[in-house]
């Protein structure tokens, strides 16, 4: 006998649904008027998801929400498709309780459907696909570096236990140094271990170079290229990154949604008349903020205006806060350039991008 039971009209209502992404199931909690009236959970097929909102809540403004991940964007664009307004939010900007310990599936979807009906999640700008693969050339080579990069440890890690290097040598480790290196008496087990890593290495630098050839390919053709690398400090590659990670920075409505995106806005405890500035908040785009002190670092040595800047500042803030203001300095005159349609004044080129350079800093991998 088939269910004859009348379908809920939701007519006019909002509805505020959170879900939990793993990588096979979504968990889905919805509420209309402050109260839960579904939870379930599903594949993790977007285009079923979808078909299921729709259906549980004929006539409904449907709202969803799902923090931003592994699974990329492929949901959000599948619902927006089938006209439920969706938002990507960032991990760090879905509130937590004080002493809450239990964590679980539900609850998490749940406490994403509260948040929102309370309209206290933002969603984060999502890349179009175009954006997402363009930039997917950068990340890859950026991860590629910071592979070869812990491969050179290893092999350094492995001679320092012999005691075929000093542990006070700072030379970088090259091609040549492991040669010579291989050149001595030594185990042959040590020799079978550096060869293996050596052959990962010498293919790293392969593939390394493969995408720097893409990546010029692609800024022959970036309009934003040029004003990019107009700007004091930014090298070819920083270019790539920064071209393909925010695109035409006049999409940013103010220089406050630049610098929260960046990762360059410190958290702020306020209260009464005192104000205290914290650590950089974690929210927003993990790509950036790095790239975004080395090119300052390199700025203060090129432009004399942020020389100065940085010097007033960093007395009494201490180096690294006054570099993060450099930075949001710099990155704002980046965007008032766009605005204008014209390049950075004070700016000047630079030559090709690098194939391979060593990594001076921890952030160097990123280049």
């Amino acid at each position: 006998m088939k269910n004859t039971t009348p379908v809920q009209s939701y007519d006019g209502e909002q509805i505020y649904v959170g879900i939990d992404v793993h990588k096979k199931t979504y968990v889905v909690v919805a509420r209309v008027n402050q109260v839960i009236v579904k939870k379930w959970s599903t594949t993790a097929k977007p285009a079923d998801l979808a078909a299921q909102l729709l259906k549980y809540f004929p006539g409904g403004n449907i709202h969803t929400v799902y923090e931003a991940g592994f699974s990329g964007f492929v949901l959000h664009r599948e619902l927006n498709r089938r006209g439920i307004d969706n938002r990507v939010v960032h991990p760090a900007a879905v509130e937590v309780a004080v002493h809450n310990r239990v964590k679980t599936d539900k609850r998490d979807a749940e406490k994403l459907s509260t948040q929102l009906e309370a309209e206290r999640l933002r969603g984060l700008r999502v890349p179009t696909p175009a954006q997402e693969e363009r930039r997917m050339l950068s990340r890859t080579r950026s991860q590629l570096v910071q592979e070869r990069t812990t491969i050179k440890h290893q092999i350094r890690m492995k001679a320092q236990q012999l005691g075929l290097i000093d542990p006070e040598d700072q030379r970088e480790m090259s091609h040549q140094m492991v040669k010579e290196l291989l050149s001595r008496s030594c185990p042959e087990g040590f020799k079978i271990a550096v060869q293996a890593h050596w052959q990962i290495w010498r293919a790293l630098d392969e593939q390394i170079q493969q995408l720097t050839v893409q990546l010029k390919q692609q800024a022959e053709s970036d309009p934003c290229e040029a004003t990019y690398r107009s700007a004091p400090g930014v090298g070819a590659f920083s270019t790539r990154v920064l071209s393909n990670e925010l695109g035409n920075l006049s999409a940013f409505a103010n220089e406050r949604q630049l610098f929260s995106y960046t990762r360059l806005t410190p958290t702020e405890h306020s209260s009464g008349e005192q104000t205290q500035r914290g650590h950089i908040s974690k929210q927003g785009n993990r790509y950036l903020r790095a790239i975004l002190l080395e090119i300052a670092w390199r700025a203060i040595r090129k432009d004399p205006d942020l020389r100065q800047f940085f010097e007033r500042l960093h007395p009494r803030a201490g180096k690294k806060r006054a570099i993060v203001a450099v930075a949001r300095k710099l990155i704002g005159r980046i965007r008032a350039a766009f605005r204008k349609g014209e390049r950075s004044q004070t700016g000047y080129e630079i030559s090709q991008l690098p194939t391979a350079r060593r990594p001076h800093s921890r952030q160097a991998c990123l280049r």
